[in-house]
């Protein structure tokens, strides 16, 4: 019987690279520049316009993600 460490199985489990959301700031061939909501800059193969949210993973544009309207609420 061959034993099993539960918590390397887990981490097995786990992809490699996150799922992020950036915005493309600038587009040259088919290399972006995208900013992160949290201020970091990073570049990605992929296609898109300048403007568009998209979803990056390991330096890879994998699709365009959703928008979300911005709403300002006072209270």
């Amino acid at each position: 019987m061959a034993s099993t460490n539960l918590f390397t199985a887990f981490i097995e489990l786990l992809p490699s690279y996150p799922l992020q959301v950036a915005t493309i700031t600038a587009i040259e061939g088919e290399v972006a520049r995208l900013a992160l909501p949290g201020g970091g800059v990073l570049t990605a193969r992929g296609t898109g316009a300048v403007g568009d949210q998209v979803f990056v993973r390991d330096g890879v544009i994998e699709g365009q993600a959703p928008s979300m309207p911005f709403v300002q609420v006072e209270i």
